[in-house]
């Protein structure tokens, strides 16, 4: 954990470095930047340029390692951060979720959400969440090729198996998906995110409302009848549903969207991973490690003075940790920049650590898995549409295809 200074004004000075764009991916891919081998090596602590408060990018392992599992570092809301001046903090409520909840609220939730998220729990749901992949691509299969594996596959299956999981209607999707893209899009877009958090707010707080007239075999239902007996309260409940409609699908879209990708790209792979099933699990840690999803999308607020790799972080001050960057350092990984299927070991830090690591880790695995699993049986011999390319969002720090066209 990085250690304060006990005075800041004695540290010995330092030539501060010029300070730097956000990174982005190379255009049409999925990344990482380039300039993170770079910043890793030269400036691993690297000011942002032109934002309202002073904003750090910071890119090694050891680092980022110590900044996403320190208490002096805080998430703010959603749609809370703004790094342009001209932006002002929204007057109304802000869309807290699950990752900006601290204290013994947050404890509560998680300690109710525990059992519905452990891997107990996810391995008997993992038969539905295979007929929710094989329905799906049976679909698929029946449509036009070249088909586009994104808008057929990769985008509803997360999000159909979090709809069944936690409790959100499917077919409602056209409603919320539009708003939880734009509150994703707060790191660029910061209006649109105040714009659309009422209306998420307001859709949650109508499940609720719906699960306390109707409870059903779901995770909301359960966490209503918490709330209702007083072991957690409704701004809590409401909190996991905005995760849950912002983050808890389409983090998953995108690495199954990008491990396809990278199967499919490089020939052999597809086809070693189909015919040796026993790779599977080594390889999901591996699509974790390897594809860059996280590229600076997490932002921490320092509540105190911290110095970190020769900088010194004031209270106040944004830390953007790049976990896509420390998965690929190469003073922790061998080759990081190879795809390696039978990688050991392999101690990358996409689902966080400490207070906030990721709650849906082990679902998140078991979607992966399934989700893998299923296509290489339905589709023993895809492969990318010949004069067909993906396309991807460049403006987006975090790349998945837009459209994957392919065969079978």
């Amino acid at each position: 954990m990085p250690q304060p200074s006990e005075d800041p004004a004695s540290l010995p000075p330092q030539e501060a470095p010029p300070p730097i764009e956000l990174p982005l991916p190379p255009p049409g891919t999925m990344g990482p930047p380039t300039e993170y081998v770079r910043l890793r090596r030269e400036c691993p602590v690297a000011r942002l340029r032109d934002e309202a408060a002073p904003s750090w990018f910071v890119t090694r392992y050891d680092d980022v390692r110590a900044v996403i599992g320190d208490a002096r570092l805080t998430r703010p809301s959603v749609d809370g951060w703004s790094f342009r001046p001209e932006q002002e903090r929204p007057d109304g409520p802000e869309l807290i979720t699950m990752m900006e909840m601290e204290g013994p609220r947050h404890t509560a939730l998680r300690r109710a959400l525990s059992e519905a998220f452990n891997a107990r729990s996810v391995r008997r749901r993992r038969p539905r969440i295979r007929r929710s992949a094989e329905r799906l691509l049976d679909a698929f299969a029946d449509g036009d090729r070249p088909g586009d594996l994104i808008a057929g596959y990769t985008e509803p299956f997360p999000l159909l198996v979090v709809c069944e999981s936690v409790g959100i209607p499917y077919e409602d999707r056209e409603y919320y998906l539009p708003l939880a893209d734009a509150a994703l899009g707060a790191l660029l877009t910061v209006e649109e995110a105040r714009r659309v958090t009422p209306l998420l707010r307001d859709y949650v707080r109508s499940l609720i409302a719906r699960k306390r007239r109707l409870p059903a075999a779901d995770i909301l239902s359960d966490l209503v009848r918490r709330c209702d007996r007083g072991e957690l309260d409704e701004e809590s409940v409401l909190s996991f549903g905005l995760s849950m409609l912002v983050a808890g699908y389409r983090t998953t879209t995108m690495f199954l969207s990008d491990a396809i990708v990278a199967l499919l790209t490089e020939p052999g792979r597809y086809a070693r991973l189909r015919d040796d099933r026993s790779l599977l699990p080594g390889a999901v840690e591996e699509f974790l490690r390897y594809v860059p999803v996280m590229n600076g999308v997490v932002v921490l607020q320092a509540t105190e003075d911290i110095e970190l790799g020769g900088q010194m972080i004031r209270a106040g001050d944004a830390v953007l940790p790049a976990l896509a960057s420390a998965n690929r350092d190469e003073t922790v990984f061998d080759a990081p920049e190879q795809l390696d299927l039978c990688r050991r070991p392999n101690p990358h830090i996409v689902f966080g650590r400490g207070a906030h690591n990721c709650i849906g880790a082990h679902l998140a695995r078991a979607e992966l898995t399934v989700g893998l699993e299923a296509l290489l049986d339905r589709f023993p011999h895809l492969r990318l549409a010949e004069g067909h390319s993906p396309t991807w969002d460049d403006d987006s720090p975090a790349k998945s295809p837009l459209t994957l066209p392919v065969c079978w």
